[in-house]
């Protein structure tokens, strides 16, 4: 995140004015502030869901001596992976597998393929702790906890270059809390991880 600023149509006050951000590959980045201080502005720039006014947003490789391998590498949507705040108000199947796949291919053929996503799959399912959930469950009764780490893995099954978390730990009690901590230390070995708070508790 390189000089953004942000100012939202048709106003003339910034929210965010010249923010530098450099996280590095497979680290936990955290962004902390109160209520209003413009966090949640700044994860939809990121995501890619909102334009900046000003500045850029890229992904830059560097070799091992340090020095970029190649040109800057603009961060699309589609290679952000986003658990809103209460992501359970985002379910939109009735089952746990229709969930994590949601917008898959749906075609027959290309066994290559269905092969990936499998994999894809059961990969996620398992690196959240879901394995022990029937597929079929309604998401929507499952516990706190388990709706965050169904978020996860929607989220996960895309293999995305940075996974940002609103909010990871909001509404949860103490026993979810640590559950969810657990995975994102669990996480942070294979992607990049972005989380955005306002409680460091």
């Amino acid at each position: 995140v390189r000089d953004v600023s942000y100012r939202p149509p048709g106003t003339q006050i910034n929210l965010l004015n010249e923010v530098n951000i450099c996280l590095p590959e497979k680290s936990f980045g955290l962004i902390f502030g109160r209520s209003g201080s413009g966090k949640t502005t700044l994860l939809q720039l990121i995501a890619g869901l909102t334009k900046p006014t000003s500045g850029s947003i890229y992904i830059q490789r560097y070799d091992n001596d340090g020095k970029p391998n190649q040109s800057p590498e603009q961060l699309t949507p589609e290679r952000v992976g986003i658990v809103f705040q209460f992501p359970e108000r985002y379910f939109i199947t009735d089952n746990v597998l229709d969930e994590v796949t949601f917008g898959w291919p749906r075609q027959r053929g290309d066994l290559q393929l269905k092969e990936l996503l499998a994999s894809r799959l059961q990969r996620a399912i398992i690196s959240v702790g879901l394995h022990g959930i029937p597929l079929d469950k309604d998401p929507h009764s499952l516990s706190g906890g388990y709706k965050r780490r169904l978020a996860l893995a929607t989220q996960l099954v895309q293999i995305p270059n940075l996974l940002i978390l609103d909010e990871p730990l909001a509404g949860l009690d103490w026993k979810a809390r640590a559950d969810v901590v657990k995975f994102l230390k669990h996480l942070k070995k294979e992607l990049t991880l972005l989380v955005v708070s306002h409680d460091l508790k």
